[in-house]
């Protein structure tokens, strides 16, 4: 990991604490998994403000381009799941994706569990697009 561990900024951290309090409700038990070493990774991860936040950190509302070392490639937005949308690329907070790129960098290789098995991905590029979240928003 290029930071040392996952880096988020405050008010993201606030409302993924929020979500990783749903965990005992989903029903998917991939999904359930992922949010357990979410909140696992969460427990060590570096928390910034807004104005010190690294650009190439993975956050709500970046675009991330990732490979794995199966060779596929995928490009998509990581959004809110009130406006998710998997045909235009825009994918939750709360799917295992979602889960697994959260607070990593450009960079950084990732090794996580998926409906289809584990995966290894590489996250080849962050792209910020300074339309970040409020942590007051109603869930």
């Amino acid at each position: 990991m290029k930071y040392g561990s996952l880096v988020i900024e405050k008010k993201e951290y606030v409302l993924l604490k929020r979500f990783m309090n749903l965990t005992g409700y989903y029903r998917d038990d991939t999904l359930r998994t992922s949010v357990k070493k979410l909140v696992g990774e969460l427990e060590a991860a570096k928390i910034y403000d807004e104005a010190d936040m690294p650009n190439d950190v993975i956050r709500f509302n970046s675009t991330i381009t990732i490979a794995s070392k199966n060779g596929w490639n995928r490009k998509f937005k990581l959004v809110m799941p009130n406006v998710s949308d998997v045909k235009n690329n825009k994918v939750s907070i709360l799917t295992p994706m979602g889960a697994a790129v959260i607070g990593y960098a450009e960079g950084d290789s990732i090794t996580w569990e998926f409906p289809s098995g584990e995966q290894k991905l590489i996250i080849e590029k962050v792209d910020q697009e300074n339309k970040y979240i409020n942590a007051n928003m109603i869930l």
